[in-house]
């Protein structure tokens, strides 16, 4: 009897290994490219949530979660959509938290994520053009779009004083959204745009361009670019020449390499990026330092990253499949709770909480880290840090 106990048990162990099942979310964001000095955190949240969930015990169906991290390299489509085809076909991700940058994004969302039937959920990926790109319902982001950006950095410069303003962009899916959006609304509130000219990425020398920025003038230049790449040129050699002084400086442009790579020039700047006065942001900051003790969850983009990770898999739980084309139809409703506010609000640090919730065929409103709220089309309204810089770092001097 003794020995029929012990191999019913072995029976038992070896059904419940066999249960396992491991599901692959996938990163695909710019670990190299104009935005490389910010991804690395974004790649990090990821992994901080895979590792929550992990470790709450409470996935569903024996799911056990990995990170697969590839390279979107921001403005290779070409790179970006033969990463996206092996995480889809070789790695077969589950869904991807990306891509980052808006180009590349758009390019995997129709060549590799729609045919595929895989869901993606960009956390920085914010042209405007995203809003009513087709999906088929694959497509949602935790940042909001650069036309909301455009209104709060015309606030911010008219609140200010400034009443001329350049435009230096990125040519670019991004840079050109985010431009058309800043000239649009600010000419609504009244201040000049005295020119609005694309530049480059890439390039060594950018005499040129600033040359033809300063000719037109304007009190302040917006650099709606990229941190690694064409806007740091841009603001170096319109310091360099003396043409320009202060910069305004959207969500691209924000990171601290940029004032430790530009210096002093850059003190008195200012501009904006993404944040969050949700409550449970500072949870998720105390969980990203004690996750990684070098890890600073307050950069740019990676609260969004955290949140787009967290949706995939809950929305999973909820749908109780891993299958894009059947767990998509859950995402909003995970993000947004019910219509009657009966949904139990989900903090960040709170997954293993929502995944007994879902267990229980209860609704949940998932708040996350970032105060997430999604619109019908799968963009959110967010919130905004105004930031300037000072002694050489930015810092947040409100919020909007």
């Amino acid at each position: 009897m003794k020995k029929l106990l012990l191999a019913a048990s072995a029976m038992a162990l070896s059904a419940g290994a066999a249960a396992a099942e491991d599901v692959k979310i996938g990163s695909l964001l710019g670990a190299t490219g104009p935005i490389e000095s910010i991804a690395p955190n974004m790649f990090t949240t990821v992994d901080l949530v895979v590792k929550e969930v992990n470790d709450s015990g409470k996935a569903a169906n024996g799911w056990v979660f990995h990170n697969v991290r590839a390279d979107s390299t921001c403005i290779d489509n070409a790179a970006a959509q033969a990463a996206a085809e092996r995480l889809v076909t070789s790695e077969g991700v589950k869904g991807i938290v990306g891509a980052d940058c808006s180009g590349v994004t758009r390019a995997v969302l129709t060549n590799v994520a729609m045919p595929n039937g895989i869901v993606m959920i960009s956390p920085s990926a914010t042209s405007p053009a995203l809003s009513v790109d087709p999906d088929d319902g694959f497509f949602f982001r935790t940042v909001p779009s650069d036309a909301r950006e455009g209104v709060i950095m015309c606030q911010v410069l008219k609140d200010r004083g400034y009443s001329s303003i350049a435009i230096s962009y990125s040519n670019s899916d991004y840079g050109k959204g985010q431009a058309e959006a800043i000239e649009a609304n600010c000419k609504e509130m009244g201040l000049t745009i005295t020119t609005n000219a694309s530049h480059d990425d890439g390039k060594a020398d950018y005499s040129a361009e600033v040359a033809a920025l300063a000719a037109a003038g304007g009190e302040v230049l917006v650099v709606a670019g990229y941190i690694d790449q064409g806007g740091k040129g841009i603001i170096q050699a319109s310091l360099d020449t003396g043409a320009f002084s202060l910069f305004g400086l959207p969500a691209g442009m924000y990171g601290d390499s940029l004032p430790e790579n530009i210096g002093p020039g850059l003190n008195g700047s200012f501009g904006q990026h993404p944040t969050s006065v949700a409550e449970g942001y500072q949870t998720y900051l105390d969980a990203a330092k004690a996750f990684e003790p070098s890890f600073d969850g307050s950069t740019n983009f990676a609260a969004q990253s955290y949140d787009a990770a967290a949706l995939i898999i809950l929305a999973m739980h909820a749908a109780n499949s891993t299958d894009a084309k059947v767990y998509k139809d859950k995402i909003i409703e995970i993000a947004n709770g019910p219509a009657d506010g009966s949904g139990e609000l989900i903090k960040a640090g709170e997954l293993g909480k929502a995944l007994e919730l879902i267990a229980a065929g209860k609704a949940i409103n998932y708040d996350g880290a970032t105060g997430i709220e999604m619109l019908e089309n799968g963009d959110v309204a967010g919130t905004y840090s105004e930031d300037e810089v000072k002694d050489g770092k930015f810092t947040s001097v409100g919020i909007r």
